[in-house]
């Protein structure tokens, strides 16, 4: 298991950019950020999603929960503005297969199936 592929369990696009979940491209964290303000933004996103979950049928609470979790996916790079700068766009929520890194995904769950791949690609 290479670490630029494969953290956590979590499968990664050969550059960091990407964790591909159901076959699908999510933004990863940002790589540049450092362990301990990592560690601090999951903790606040853990933290506000809880939030969510316990303000169900409060709509201010909700609210106030939701843009603490959107507040926290954006410093940690997984929203808004692309953290890398070679002018490549992004394409986060897209399949994989229809991008750039379909070839390699094929390549990648034909070779080693997993829970992570469609079920039309699990051998």
């Amino acid at each position: 298991m290479d670490n630029l592929t494969q953290q956590q369990g979590t499968l990664h696009t050969p550059d960091g950019r990407y964790i591909v979940v159901d076959g699908v491209l999510w933004r990863a964290t940002n790589p540049a950020l450092s362990l301990q303000k990592r560690s601090a933004l999951v903790s606040e996103l853990m933290a506000a999603r809880r939030a969510v979950r316990a303000a169900a049928s409060d709509t201010e609470a909700l609210r106030i929960a939701r843009q603490r979790v959107h507040a926290a996916k954006l410093q940690l790079g997984e929203r808004g503005p692309v953290w890398w700068d070679d002018g490549q766009p992004g394409w986060t929520r897209n399949k994989v297969l229809n991008s750039p890194y379909g070839a390699w995904y094929r390549q990648r769950v034909t070779a080693s199936p997993s829970h992570n791949a469609p079920h039309d690609l699990r051998t």
